[in-house]
């Protein structure tokens, strides 16, 4: 069974997590083709927006647990050899985090269910983010004895530091409406209707000028981590660029 389903609506790219007996949890295998498929559609013109999605009760539980021990010294009788194996699967769930802003079309998670741990930090990593009312997001790492850590550095820029904090350090468990409110999350579907949903917004944001709509993304995440002055000077440079497309940029 493929770990990750790829399905073209017009211009819409859907991504699918196929692990549902797993609650679609994080393995190497699942990370590595999400990987892949952003890439790929990053770098394909009939692609204009993506949403990525879970099969299943859940959007996605995290990391597969089961994986752990293999990462590990002590899953191995060579000296190092499980620090290599953890330095690579660690190396490989950052690219994925650092992909969703690199890739400069519009990325919409549709989120139900589990949002757990690395799996909250999936959906969080998406442009925006449309969640069910069965929601459960958040990052009980602490409870197991392990850090959320690489989600952290989205987290604490998306609803900062306090707030994050407290998800991080309490294991709180968010409800829908109370992401929707902590502007977390775009919008609240009934659970039946969370994946029309979300591909409905993405045909919005596909319907856009790809130039625009691009130069929209990049600047946004660019601005987002620069003091003010330096933000203006940015957006300022863009708005020159964009009036010089012309009647290009509406195509």
């Amino acid at each position: 069974m493929e770990e990750l389903l790829v399905e073209n609506h017009a211009a819409v790219r859907v991504l699918t997590m196929n692990r549902p007996a797993k609650h679609n949890a994080l393995n190497t295998g699942l990370t590595a083709a999400l990987v892949d498929a952003l890439s790929t559609a990053a770098a394909d013109d009939s692609c204009r927006a993506i949403v990525l999605a879970g099969m299943g009760r859940s959007f996605c539980a995290g990391a597969d647990t089961s994986e752990f021990a293999s990462l590990s010294d002590s899953g191995h009788g060579e000296s190092g050899a499980g620090t290599n194996a953890a330095n690579r699967r660690a190396d490989l769930t950052a690219s994925l985090h650092a992909a969703f802003p690199r890739t400069t079309k519009p990325i919409v998670s549709a989120v139900q269910g589990n949002a757990l741990g690395g799996g909250a930090g999936l959906a969080l990593a998406c442009d925006l983010m449309i969640v069910a009312d069965d929601l459960r997001l958040g990052y009980p790492e602490l409870k197991h004895g392990i850090v959320a850590a690489i989600v952290m550095a989205n987290l604490v820029r998306q609803v900062g530091q306090k707030t994050a904090f407290g998800l991080v350090s309490t294991g709180r468990i968010l409800n829908a409406q109370t992401a929707v409110t902590l502007g977390l999350a775009h919008e609240c579907a009934p659970a039946g209707q969370l994946r029309d949903r979300a591909i409905s917004l993405a045909e919005q944001l596909a319907g856009w000028s790809p130039a625009a709509m691009q130069a929209t993304k990049r600047l946004f995440y660019r601005v987002s981590n620069l003091p003010f002055e330096e933000a203006l000077a940015v957006g300022r440079d863009a708005n020159v660029m964009m009036r010089g497309l012309g009647k290009k940029a509406a195509q």
